[in-house]
């Protein structure tokens, strides 16, 4: 960044907040015309940033500018200069206010202008509040009210200071609410009333202030005068904007009406501060770990060794250690215990997921970065779609973090690796049953059978000691029936423990009448079968037929609404069915309403279901689950695109669904239940072939809700893999979807080559088929990727084919989605007065269905429109409006991709400061995003904008890169940058 601060400068204070002034070794500066003042404020504000004249003549004088207003700016720079510089030699280049590529800059250090100043400090103030530090928090935002000396920019004319006036008195009464709340805080709540009742008055429509009023009253014995107060508020606000008070006003009304204690001062507390060698936590730290387990007994120096390998010295790596055993031998339960005994030297959180590794499912590495980011706080359209650019930025966010991860039963090294971090400070902790995986510098812990002291010990703990201490021998046979395995002797303990009339003798008789059982004890990976069994064998008829169909499911854990639907019961009976076994010790009740198998228990559910269900029964079961989803993802599809007709033409399911009350949860629920979408789908393609259709519909709907690229490489799976089983059966319907769905994928993913012949491949089946829906789809798509290939005479008849089919649908919505992409492709073929037509036209009809996405993109395509054929201008109109739908709806790949148009048309009018401000805002996302063509257009924004501003040599690196990126793509821009790069000069000259 540039040193702002020159010599020359050093000598003026700037005073903005207030009338405008400047100091100059502490006496006042003539500062000339308001006008002049007011040229000087709009230089200020801009921190030292580049101001066109162009920029100015608007902030001075807006749409009333004189037609002399050039002479006018540069009339006043040249006075300012003679002000700010005094005595500079006629020939001597101005150091503080400098002419840059027909602009100014005004050198000054941020520290000598007050409104920068306040700004500064407002930012510190609310970082001590937000840490717990009031007192500085307190002291900051007085130091910055103190700055002000009356209002800001007081008598300045023109748009720009009116604007800035609005903005710095809001930030002013924000901090003057940032005070109070400092103050109510620290118990000064007698010295705010006379203030709080004055500005209150002054702002009466402000509720936040009347709130703070009412608590100092309140505070003070004054109920009577709190109520009064808020009586008074309510009715201003009842009788100015004809609404009730919100949330936060009448909850503190009826705080105060039922005397709540709650509104009490609280204990003075100050920030705790790290102790030696530790780092402060952060807000919002994972603390991901199962929970603990009580009666945990034995292996005292395991544990030991364990933890000392996960907190000892790390020098420059990460240390790990890794826990190896066979299925039911304990190393999760071990793992846990240690990993809540190391909680305190790992503040900022702690990991855990299990990795599936025994199936025949195993997590996916990308997948699990993905939800460790989503934890970590980065947002789910901020993760990268490549698996090294996800590991990276994972690494990236755990350095200087001290975090303990646990990966339980991970299945290989490769699986494991992309999950490590990169840093010393983090600890890794693996269980699998794999002795063969070698990770660099971890310590391998082979965990076995428990001893025999240990295993009673357990038996103890959980049964009752008496008990165990009453009948010695037949504790001993007990464990010993069990192999010491430790879930198998805490399986038999709980079921001693739930049956206080049971004898220990009486239970191994049990355990002898199953020899077979025994046998299987001592024989590797069935070694719980018999145990399970005896858990199972005990279950009532309704909880045991639940038992088998709840673990039918692939998806690794399971919504109380999804087990409802595989049981064919209400949500009532379904959940007293779930808690049944989960006190039975034969399922997890990880969360409230959340549900989750061991992994050999699923094995042996699911082979009990083999023997006592047909199979019709058991796909019915997984058939039912997948209907479910696919309701409940169309229901959420109808939230998030009201007009698409793709809701008419899914395959018909005879279930309810879930419904969602707005948009927010229907995106929360595609969140959470991600994984159980996946794994259903893909259960069903393998295994229900007479669910197909559904299984298509399903990803068709899914796929077009997915946010960001965090799990586009699992999409891409699926859509494979419904492809494939669609062709095998010669459902041409399921096979046309799917191809699309991959195409579409592709396209995203800037694969143009591949898009093209998944989506050819997908109108094709979709003809074949007679499928309107998936035809109107992939013509759509087909159409804009070879418009985007330079081809707009192959799109034009292909976007015509998807408008016609629109009419058949009866879907005004995409019909206005598709008049725009028409629009644009007839502008390439040079018909702007069509495009012109077809893009208002598309405007229109988006606005008359009230859907936002659609509107957003056909106010985009106008946008685009509008540049082309030389309106600027009304172009930015657009594409602003289209900007704020988009950041609205968190579309950040359309975001950056208008930001990029934006300064484009910026560039048009010659506002060329703005351009490079538009154009490294879509930078900034495409870059985030991996949006390779967005990226190509900001940079030959950059590339066409430096030079004008005076930095050839930059433009010129920007206009290389836009031209790597877009020969990579083989777009037609490719062309149009060589040229600009022909044109553009090395050097100034």
């Amino acid at each position: 960044m540039r040193d702002t601060t020159e010599p020359s400068a050093d000598r003026f204070h700037f005073q903005l907040l207030g009338p405008v002034r400047a100091l100059a070794d502490g006496h006042h500066v003539d500062l000339g015309a308001r006008q002049q003042r007011a040229m000087l404020a709009v230089l200020l504000l801009r921190g030292g940033a580049t101001v066109s004249s162009d920029e100015l003549i608007d902030a001075l004088w807006g749409e009333a500018a004189p037609p002399q207003a050039l002479g006018t700016v540069r009339t006043y720079a040249s006075r300012l200069r003679t002000l700010l510089e005094p005595g500079r030699p006629a020939r001597t280049p101005a150091t503080v206010l400098v002419s840059v590529a027909g602009g100014y800059a005004l050198r000054v250090a941020p520290e000598r202008v007050d409104a920068l100043v306040f700004e500064r400090l407002l930012g510190e103030a609310g970082a001590a509040q937000a840490t717990g530090d009031v007192a500085t928090a307190h002291a900051t935002y007085a130091t910055a009210l103190d700055l002000w000396h009356g209002a800001a920019l007081a008598g300045l004319p023109g748009p720009y200071c009116e604007r800035q006036q609005y903005r710095l008195s809001e930030a002013r009464l924000g901090a003057q609410e940032g005070l109070f709340d400092c103050a109510l805080a620290l118990g000064r709540h007698a010295e705010l009333v006379p203030e709080l009742t004055s500005l209150a008055a002054e702002h009466p429509l402000r509720e936040r202030l009347r709130a703070q009023l009412v608590l100092a009253l309140y505070r003070c014995g004054r109920q009577v005068d709190a109520l009064a107060a808020y009586a008074e508020a309510r009715r201003l606000l009842v009788e100015e904007l004809g609404v009730e008070p919100g949330p936060e006003l009448t909850r503190l009304h009826a705080q105060v009406l039922a005397g709540d204690p709650g509104l009490a001062l609280p204990a003075p507390a100050a920030p705790a501060a790290p102790g030696p060698g530790e780092a402060r936590r952060p807000t919002g730290a994972p603390f991901q770990l199962p929970a603990g387990i009580p009666d945990f007994t034995g292996r005292e120096e395991l544990v030991r060794e364990v933890r000392g390998a996960l907190t000892g010295a790390a020098g420059a790596a990460v240390m790990i250690a890794m826990l190896t055993g066979i299925g039911g031998v304990g190393k999760t339960t071990l793992a846990v215990h240690t990993a809540h005994l190391a909680r305190p030297d790992f503040p900022d959180g702690q990991l855990y997921v299990d990795l599936r590794g025994a199936g025949s499912d195993p997590a996916d590495s990308g997948s699990v970065l993905a939800h460790f980011l989503q934890a970590l706080d980065v947002p789910e359209t901020d993760i990268p779609d490549d698996l090294e650019q996800r590991a990276a930025l994972y690494r990236s966010v755990l350095a200087d973090r001290r975090v303990l991860l646990l990966l339980d039963n991970a299945r290989d090294a490769a699986q494991i690796r992309p999950l490590l971090p990169g840093t010393a400070g983090c600890a890794v902790l693996v269980t699998t049953r794999s002795r063969a995986i070698t990770l660099g510098g971890a310590r391998h812990f082979h965990i076995g059978v428990s001893s025999e002291p240990e295993a009673l010990s357990l038996l103890a703990a959980i049964a009752g000691e008496e008990r165990v201490a009453g009948e010695p021998r037949a504790a001993r046979d007990l464990v010993a029936s069990c192999g010491h395995l430790p879930l198998a002797v805490r399986i038999v303990a709980s079921r001693l423990a739930s049956r206080p009339g049971w004898t220990l003798a009486s239970l191994v008789a049990r355990l002898d009448d199953e020899r077979r059982r025994l046998d299987e004890l001592q024989a590797g990976d069935l070694t719980v079968e018999a145990t399970f069994r005896l858990g199972y064998t005990h279950l009532p008829s309704d909880q045991a037929r639940a038992f088998r169909l709840l673990a039918l499911a692939d998806a690794p854990d399971l919504p109380l609404a999804a087990a409802a639907v595989l049981l064919d019961r209400d949500d009532f009976t379904a959940e007293d069915l779930a808690e049944g076994l989960a006190d039975a010790g034969m399922l997890e009740s990880y969360a409230p309403g959340r549900y989750r198998f061991h992994d050999l228990l699923r094995l042996y559910a699911r082979r009990q279901a083999e023997r006592t269900e047909a199979p019709q029964e058991r796909g019915e079961a997984v058939a039912r689950l997948l209907g479910h989803l696919l309701v409940t993802v169309g229901n959420a599809s109808r939230i998030l695109e009201p007009d698409h007709a793709l809701h008419r033409h899914l395959h018909p399911v005879a279930a309810p669904g879930l419904v969602f009350a707005d948009a927010d949860e229907a995106r929360q629920w595609l969140r959470r239940e991600h994984i159980t979408l996946a794994a259903t789908l893909a259960q069903a393609v393998r295994e229900l072939p007479g669910a197909l259709r559904a299984a298509g519909d399903l990803l068709l709907t899914w796929s077009g809700l997915i946010e960001g690229p965090a799990h586009r490489d699992e999409l891409r799976r699926l859509s494979e893999l419904t492809a494939a089983a669609a062709r095998e059966a010669g459902d041409l319907r399921v096979e046309a979807r799917a191809r699309y769905t991959l195409g579409n994928l592709h396209y995203l993913t800037d694969v143009y080559e591949a898009a093209e012949r998944e989506l050819s491949e997908a109108l094709r089946l979709a003809d074949a088929a007679d499928d309107p829906m998936c035809r109107h789809l992939a013509a759509n798509a087909l159409g804009i990727l070879c418009f985007a290939t330079d081809r707009p005479a192959r799109a034009l008849p292909l976007l015509e084919q998807a408008r016609i089919l629109c009419e058949v649908l009866d879907d005004k919505g995409s019909e206005a989605r598709v008049l725009a992409n028409t629009a644009r492709v007839r502008l390439a073929l040079d018909q702007p007065r069509k495009a012109e037509r077809d893009a208002a036209e598309a405007v229109r009809l988006a606005e008359a269905t009230g859907n936002g996405p659609t509107v957003a993109l056909t106010l985009y395509q106008h946008g685009c429109v509008l540049h082309k054929t030389g309106r600027p201008d009304l172009a930015a109109r657009q594409l602003r409006d289209a900007l704020g739908y988009f950041i609205e709806q968190q579309q950040r790949g359309w975001e950056g991709l208008t930001w990029a148009r934006l300064a484009e048309c910026r560039l048009a009018e010659w506002r060329d400061t703005d351009a490079v401000s538009c154009a490294e805002q879509s930078l900034q996302i495409a870059r985030e995003l991996g949006k390779t063509y967005c990226q190509g257009l900001a940079h030959a924004v950059l590339g066409q904008a430096l030079p004008r501003l005076g930095d050839p040599s930059r433009g010129r690196d920007h206009l290389r890169e836009a031209l790597a990126l877009f020969e990579r793509l083989g777009v037609p821009e490719a062309a149009w940058v060589r040229t600009l790069l022909a044109e553009t000069p090395a050097r100034t000259r």
